[in-house]
């Protein structure tokens, strides 16, 4: 499958509160209304928390401020993509959510690209969420590489070394679930970015991590947990330019799954 990765910040206007509340009440509706015409076959928003949990994650690393939250959207093909908004509804659908995008969301500060995953610790059945009513978070990490390394050299150590690391640790750590998302390069990054103006760079790619808030205190409180986490950032600093890049916990908004 081909993922939308649509990393979002709030218009100045508004509180995080009121961003979330405008994105799930009323944007995330008229995604669902036009799914099927667009071919979508999973849509999930993921909003940003105000948590104790991202200083924990953030001090040691430095990141950028976290973005306000991320939605995501699933396709089987990026042909499936084209011939869902190439058609006079697909069209009529893709303008009717640009102009409710323009409401609640800073293109500027924003950023978007398409990517595909590499699952690295996947249960089954893949029923880890981390929804509102559970204590299941989800930790986003979007990511540049170091600037000695080209993103083809980044992306393959991420795979090939730091995926292996983090498989290993897992058990220290308390980690759940991980996947890596990676941005991928084609004709369609353009397409939806040229609709939006001037947008950020997009990332190399993001971590998805999904922790049991209850047990995460024994991923820093325990030794072999504190050691693990130690390790993990270690290794980071190798591909990962902390100074660009963005960690928090969030909560996830299943709108649409069709997979």
């Amino acid at each position: 499958m081909i993922r939308l990765v649509y990393v979002l910040r709030r218009l100045p206007n508004l509180s995080r509160e009121e961003f979330q509340a405008y994105w799930r009440n009323t944007h995330g509706p008229i995604v669902a209304k036009h799914s099927t015409t667009m071919g979508i076959r999973r849509y999930v928003q993921t909003h940003t928390l105000d948590d104790p949990i991202n200083e924990l994650l953030q001090a040691p690393r430095g990141t950028m401020d976290p973005y306000d939250g991320v939605a995501e959207l699933w396709w089987n093909h990026e042909n499936d993509v084209i011939e869902g908004i190439s058609g006079p509804e697909g069209m009529k659908a893709a303008e009717e959510l640009l102009e409710d995008e323009k409401n609640f969301i800073d293109f500027s500060r924003s950023s978007m690209y398409w990517a595909t995953e590499v699952p690295q610790i996947n249960p089954t059945p893949e029923n880890i969420v981390a929804r509102v009513e559970t204590p299941i978070i989800k930790v986003c990490f979007f990511g540049f590489h170091k600037a000695d390394l080209t993103s083809e050299e980044a992306g393959l150590y991420w795979r090939m070394h730091h995926g292996p690391l983090v498989r290993s640790l897992a058990p220290a750590a308390r980690i759940k679930r991980y996947i890596q998302v990676h941005g991928i390069e084609t004709p369609l990054n353009e397409a939806v970015r040229a609709t939006r103006g001037e947008m950020e760079e997009p990332f190399m790619g993001h971590a998805e991590l999904w922790w049991d808030r209850l047990e995460l205190a024994g991923a820093t409180t325990t030794p072999e947990g504190a050691r693990a986490m130690e390790m993990l950032v270690e290794d980071e600093s190798k591909f990962v330019d902390f100074k660009r890049s963005a960690l928090w916990v969030a909560k996830e908004h299943v709108f649409i799954d069709r997979q």
